[in-house]
């Protein structure tokens, strides 16, 4: 009789498949592993660098590199030599020479001083009036906002060189509709309202679009508990909205410092209209003068780094000083 030899019966594992107390589908097997689970390693992605570096090389090459080639042409000068005639030239090292020049020149820091002044007028008037502007704007009760918005912020997309010569032409007494005729505008005093008007409405615009885009992106929850509490429109705005785009503010701030430190188109378009101003009224101008009608492109690399060096530090201090402003709203 032949023998059936029967496999033995296997035993349930952790990894068979096991049944519902319902009776329901089978629960498909899980694998039971005798190591902590192993953690997926981060890959660091290319793309963030890609989206970067084009921005990165446009800020090498013509920003840092004209600052560079700035200081280098500083340090040097030009020297005339074969006697009287002149008959050749070199750069050679003058190390600092320039700089003290520059320094020790009485009408550099004049000029600094008429663009502190045009900056002392424009920069408040820029922030003030962006800032009402958006409010403004974001009311519950405003109306005709795009329209509202799009008038505001249209003298931002005018040129500046054109821009100025439209407002001098409302300046001149023979074609001034705002008072020309009573009001010198191109006076030693006068002047210096009409180049930081002409800035100011300039700018204004760009800087209210930054404003208010922070308070529409505020949530309006907090405006509806404040008005169940039987807060005003204003008192919204002063106690609520003001605090919370404080940041805001601080970075138009520090935008309109820079660019008051950058002023050239103005002056330069209205000095054919205006006596007051000269050739080297502001320090770009001064710069300007230097390096391309008094040929003496050293001086004027190092009147160039100065104002860079001074820019760079007024920016620096700006912000520290709006970032301690934000902290301490914020606690």
């Amino acid at each position: 009789m032949a023998m059936v030899h029967r496999a033995p019966a296997s035993r349930p594992s952790a990894t068979a498949d096991s049944q519902n107390a319902d009776g329901g589908a089978r629960v498909p097997p899980v694998a039971v592993s005798g190591g902590a689970p192993r953690r997926k390693r981060q890959r660091t992605s290319a793309l963030p660098i890609l989206l970067v570096l084009p921005a990165l090389v446009l800020l090498a090459l013509f920003t840092f590199a004209p600052a560079v080639y700035a200081f280098v042409l500083s340090l040097l000068k030009l020297h005339v030599s074969g006697g009287l005639l002149g008959t050749s030239t070199s750069q050679v090292f003058a190390g600092f020479q320039n700089y003290v020049e520059t320094l020790t020149d009485s009408e550099f820091w004049a000029s600094l001083g008429r663009m502190l002044i045009i900056a002392g007028i424009g920069v408040p008037s820029t922030v003030i009036l962006a800032t009402v502007f958006a409010l403004c704007l974001d009311a519950k009760k405003a109306r005709l906002t795009s329209l509202t918005r799009l008038a505001i912020f249209l003298p931002y997309a005018v040129p500046g060189v054109i821009a100025s010569l439209l407002w001098g032409f409302l300046y001149l007494p023979a074609t001034s509709p705002i008072g020309g005729q009573f009001i010198n505008y191109f006076g030693n005093r006068g002047i210096f309202f009409a180049v930081a008007n002409v800035a100011v409405w300039g700018v204004v615009g760009f800087n209210m679009v930054i404003l208010y885009t922070a308070l529409r992106a505020l949530p309006p929850d907090i405006y509806e508990a404040a008005q169940i509490d039987g807060a005003s429109e204003l008192t919204i705005a002063m106690r609520i909205k003001l605090p919370m785009i404080a940041p805001a503010i601080s970075m138009v701030t520090l935008f309109s410092i820079i660019g008051a430190l950058q002023l050239f188109n103005e002056p330069t378009t209205l000095k054919p209209l205006a006596n007051a101003i000269t050739s080297t009224w502001v320090p770009l101008m001064r710069v300007y003068s230097d390096a391309f009608v008094q040929n003496d492109i050293y001086g004027g690399a190092a009147s160039a780094f100065t104002l860079l060096v001074m820019t760079v530090a007024a920016t620096v201090l700006v912000n520290v000083i709006g970032n301690r402003i934000t902290r301490r709203d914020s606690k």
